[in-house]
């Protein structure tokens, strides 16, 4: 059964064109609201993400580590957040998306605020893998709540626009460890950056005020039909979509964090750049990614799901070999390549969300949208560490190219997944 209805058509949508953010005004009010809750939500999460990669080298100082034990600090974080998305996505089958939602913000927030009180890397693992927990959660719940209320016609863009918050919250953290770092001495600075991952909690407030789950998912879960469970993603026709949607999130997310983990130490140890350097040359790639993120969301509605992601894949790849190639010297062309890397690493993800969601139907949309996306988070998470392991021998920049390899095992399980551009959500 749908859960959205098909928007009426209006003369600018009968000459093929529409007005800007149509698909925002299509949401309602209700969605409106609920768009909000989950884009403030993925910003704080990708905000708390980032507070690690940007102060890892004052993390792996301050603790005397080597590059394959900073690397597990991330690894950690995403294989147990493998366990927390699924958790999530099962709670939102069963108790609402939108109490699902503020449990995850509430759980990666008070671990992020823990990680600065860590006295010792141990117990730092330790918190960093229960900020997992929520950090695994919040994008499957959020994305779904929105799903729920978007067109089939305007879906990819929505979620486009939902995923675009990765970029926003990435700059903002950007922004205070320039800030923070600046001001302090690092052994200060990573800990202040850690405490202000106390910032969810007022989104928490809003979103409990304000935010409603879509109406045909709470008649579904009211009448007893979505009672989500792991075991009913792999009944009968749903087993081969699941087992290709996790390679498929395995592939992207390995190429993804591999970058995102590492581009901040390889500006800074092999480019020599400061931490005002460093922030700059971010900007960039933050930039293209905020972009990458929008410009997926319009083209996974007009050329399909899978042909976005095989176009963006390769594009990805491609870059990916490219910037970290670059002689030394060149520092004004890691510069120039930085915006397209980060625009195409990050379209790539903008049809997930829609994707993720039409291949499901409303009882255990949750559940199959949280076990695939962050099974494929949890084993794509060995790829930053494999890259640390690497580093020692290879350098951070010969490393990077291994995250190329996932964007191509992307391209594979494609071959598996059915196209969804224009299904309703049953």
């Amino acid at each position: 059964m749908s859960t959205t209805r098909t928007e009426p058509a209006t003369p600018s949508q009968g000459t093929g064109r529409e007005r800007p953010f149509a698909w925002l005004r299509a949401l309602g009010p209700r969605g409106r609201r609920a768009f909000a809750g989950a884009f403030g939500g993925y910003a704080l999460d990708s905000y708390d993400f980032f507070t690690l990669p940007l102060s890892m080298v004052a993390v792996a100082a301050y603790f005397g580590l080597d590059s394959g034990r900073t690397g597990l600090l991330t690894t950690v974080t995403l294989v147990v957040s493998a366990v927390g998305g699924a958790l999530a996505g099962m709670l939102a089958d069963r108790i609402g998306r939108v109490r699902a939602l503020m449990a995850t913000v509430v759980t990666y927030a008070v671990f992020t605020v823990a990680c600065g009180f860590a006295p010792n890397y141990e117990t730092l693992l330790v918190f960093r893998a229960l900020q997992g927990l929520g950090f695994g959660g919040e994008w499957a719940v959020g994305a779904i709540l929105v799903a729920e209320y978007a067109s089939a016609r305007h879906r990819g863009r929505t979620l486009g626009g939902v995923q675009s918050a990765w970029a926003a919250g990435w700059a903002l953290a950007v922004v205070v460890y320039t800030l923070v770092f600046h001001l302090l001495d690092p052994d200060t600075a990573w800990r202040v950056m850690f405490w202000t991952g106390a910032l969810p909690a007022l989104l928490v407030v809003y979103v409990r005020r304000n935010v409603q789950d879509a109406p045909e998912a709470a008649r579904v879960r009211r009448e007893g039909a979505g009672r989500g469970s792991f075991a009913g993603v792999f009944r009968s026709g749903l087993a081969r979509t699941t087992l290709f949607a996790v390679l498929l999130s395995t592939g992207v997310q390995g190429g993804y964090y591999t970058l995102a983990t590492w581009i901040p130490a390889y500006l800074k140890t092999e480019r020599g750049l400061t931490v005002v350097g460093t922030g700059g040359y971010l900007a960039f790639l933050i930039s293209g990614a905020f972009l990458g993120y929008l410009a997926g969301g319009y083209l996974t509605d007009r050329l399909g799901r899978k042909r976005n992601i095989v176009l963006f894949a390769v594009l990805s790849a491609v870059c990916t070999v490219a910037y970290a190639n670059i002689p030394a010297g060149a520092d004004g062309l890691v510069l120039v390549l930085g915006f397209p890397l980060g625009f195409c690493m990050s379209a790539i993800f903008s049809g997930f969300g829609s994707f993720l969601a039409e291949l499901y139907p409303t009882a255990v949309r949750g559940t199959g949208q949280g076990l695939t996306y962050n099974t494929g988070r949890a084993v794509g998470a060995f790829f930053p560490a494999l890259v640390g392991f690497l580093a020692d021998s290879w350098g951070v920049g010969g490393a990077l190219v291994f995250g190329a390899v996932g964007y191509g095992i992307a391209v594979v399980a494609l071959l598996g997944l059915p196209e969804t551009r224009g299904r309703e959500l049953w």
